[in-house]
């Protein structure tokens, strides 16, 4: 497959090509392959037949969940794992549900639990003083509401930016 140039991949190495770059979600990857179903026919590889070609993705999908190459649990993992420095829980949890998978059990409570730790280092990062005014205080708490930190958390973090 290292030699195979791009174009030439069946649907499902182009599959395992993207698989083996990241984690992708269900979702995401059906949209990929139907995309580039289209792209084909649309380059005169033969007549594409929405039906068939939804079927034989879902077939291909379905034989990469069972062989464990697709996994919707490693894909919220790695975007967890990705995101969690930046965002709050609600951005990444609002993430993952616009690619069909829902944060669950033990790693949500996980994430919700270092919250505040993670907004405080945030907000060090990118204001480091505490608000000198209120307009200053509110333009603090709009960013961390931005980033998806939950209200509790960013009034806890703004007003113990001015206790330090």
């Amino acid at each position: 497959m290292a030699g195979a140039a791009p174009s030439s991949l069946s649907l499902k190495g182009r599959a395992l090509m993207w698989l083996s770059q990241r984690e992708h979600s269900r979702s995401e990857l059906r949209r990929k392959l139907l995309a580039r179903l289209r792209a084909e026919a649309a380059a005169g590889a033969g007549p594409l037949d929405a039906s068939d070609a939804a079927a034989q993705v879902d077939a291909l999908l379905d034989w990469l969940e069972v062989n464990l190459y697709l996994s919707e649990a490693r894909f919220a993992e790695s975007r967890v794992h990705a995101r969690a420095a930046r965002f709050g829980t609600l951005r990444i949890a609002q993430e993952l549900s616009r690619h069909g998978v829902a944060l669950e059990g033990e790693a949500l409570q996980q994430l919700r639990d270092s919250e505040l730790p993670r907004a405080r280092a945030v907000w060090a990062r990118k204001f480091g003083v505490p608000a000198g005014s209120p307009a200053e205080r509110a333009k603090q708490m709009r960013f961390l509401a931005g980033r998806g930190f939950s209200g509790d958390v960013i009034r806890r973090v703004v007003q113990g930016a001015d206790d330090e």
